[in-house]
């Protein structure tokens, strides 16, 4: 199996503005030309696009308005972690052997409808997300004793590290009392425990070993991935656990040949503020029932180990484009690139994407 990298990258900004989705995949494709050396149309043999909003011929229509005329071209929809999808796509078409070089641009506009998994009717007239999470914050506050505070800091410590990200949608940071007391939108979720969905579009380009000289002197190798469906259905997900990501953390890890206590950074799918504490613990990045212990000390340390670049809370959640803007920063960090967001010596890093309810996960190794 071929070795493959990330070696170009590009990002919008992530906006609350409606704007259409061919316009923001073509401008993180800009991107990409202009900041990757010798990259030409020609030298592109798939691209790859990464949306909910699937009813367009979106993989063609992205090649003709970049001057690029693919091998492979063809898009990925697989709700929140599409943008994930979408990468191990184009990963497999050239560690096979049937691409050299694969442009991956997700996209999606705000208010897109798939947020809503209208199939699975086991979730009757609760099928928007912030039921599913109000359940596992529900659940995990009575198995775990988990306090508002200790969600609050998740929300807080994502927004101030935002204020670094000049493409988060949002730069205004919030103290644990104002998270605390905002506008509650069930029971036990409030509005600043909650990603927001937005219009933004990332790009990353992957190419073989053999090509990364090409284009660039520090190459971002794609070391590990799992991936894992449980179902569909809401009602066969565990509450307190995101057990799709367990699975998927152990065969990324397994496949990198790394442990988990090697991880220098990771971006996490904080959809909601109890899925970060869920997730560094099923990501084996803390004990079990140190979740919120680990994210406290890195708020209070100012340690940005954990979403550097906001999160989906602090950044925006632009469906299609998460997974992909999530690797795009994992490989800024690798390459010393991120600015004022910089982690110190990053050598290895995790992204962990998941979709509906945590049904399905994805999580990426990447390492220098």
């Amino acid at each position: 199996m071929k070795k493959v990298a990330v070696v170009g990258y590009g990002n919008t900004k992530f906006t609350k503005d409606e704007l259409p989705i061919e316009s923001l995949l073509l401008e993180s494709t800009k991107q990409v030309f202009d900041t990757t050396k010798n990259l030409s149309q020609d030298l592109i043999d798939g691209v790859i696009v990464s949306t909910n909003d699937n009813s367009k011929y979106l993989g063609a229509i992205l090649s003709e308005l970049s001057g690029i005329k693919p091998k492979i071209s063809h898009t990925v929809e697989h709700l929140c972690s599409s943008g994930s999808s979408a990468v191990i796509s184009g990963f497999s078409y050239i560690a096979s052997g049937l691409a050299d070089t694969v442009l991956v641009t997700g996209a999606d506009k705000i208010g897109n409808p798939g947020q809503i998994l209208e199939w699975d009717k086991s979730r009757g007239e609760y099928n928007h997300p912030i039921y599913w999470a109000s359940m596992f914050t529900k659940a995990h506050k009575r198995q775990f004793s988990t306090t508002d505070e200790e969600l609050a800091i998740v929300s807080a410590k994502n927004h101030k590290q935002a204020m670094d990200n000049p493409n988060a949608y949002s730069h205004k940071p919030y103290t644990i009392s104002e998270i605390m007391n905002s506008k509650n939108v069930t029971e036990d979720l409030r509005i600043l425990d909650c990603s927001y969905s937005c219009s933004g579009s990332s790009s990353i380009l992957l190419t073989s070993e053999e090509n990364t000289k090409r284009f660039t002197d520090e190459p971002i190798w794609i070391s590990g991935i799992g991936q894992k469906t449980n179902s569909a259905s809401f009602t066969k997900n565990e509450l307190t656990t995101l057990s799709s990501t367990v699975t998927a953390a152990n065969n990324a890890y397994k496949m990198a040949k790394i442990t988990p206590q090697e991880i220098d950074i990771a971006e996490i799918h904080d959809a909601f503020s109890v899925c970060e504490l869920m997730a560094v613990e099923d990501l084996s990045l803390t004990e079990k029932n140190t979740g919120a212990t680990y994210v406290r000390n890195l708020f209070n340390t100012e340690d940005r180990k954990i979403n550097p670049r906001g999160g989906l809370i602090g950044a925006g959640h632009p469906l299609g484009a998460t997974g992909i803007a999530q690797i795009v920063e994992i490989t800024q960090q690798l390459q010393n690139k991120a600015k004022n967001r910089q982690v110190s010596n990053a050598k290895k890093g995790l992204t962990h994407n998941m979709s509906a309810a945590a049904t399905s996960s994805t999580v990426l190794v990447l390492e220098s």
